[in-house]
């Protein structure tokens, strides 16, 4: 798979498994993994490139001794996810022409 179409298609999972609540990085691996395999370091690689783009803001609680960092999704973030959706649709309709051949009729 393309390289930067991956990295989209990762920001995107990982901003849509906090959309409805804030998360932290260990419950976002698990909510994620039945849909992809997905390892810390990629993981906090993306969190910080959502954040630094204002995608996610970031905060922290004590929880068991320690601080926890939580993801928020942001207004940019939720934009990103409806600007996806509509580029999903073109992706899909090239993966159609694709799949089905050339468009010729034989």
């Amino acid at each position: 798979m393309d390289k930067e179409l991956k990295r989209g298609i990762l920001d995107i999972c990982v901003l849509s498994s906090i959309k409805n609540e804030d998360s932290y990085g260990y419950k976002i691996i698990k909510d994620l993994k039945p849909y992809m395999e997905l390892s810390e370091s990629t993981l906090y690689t993306i969190l910080k490139r959502l954040e630094l783009s204002k995608m996610l803001s970031v905060y922290s609680v004590p929880y068991d001794g320690r601080l926890r960092k939580y993801y928020h999704i942001t207004e940019n973030g939720l934009n990103r996810i409806e600007e996806f959706k509509k580029e999903w649709q073109e992706i899909v309709t090239v993966y159609n022409f694709v799949v089905k051949g050339d468009g010729k009729d034989d």
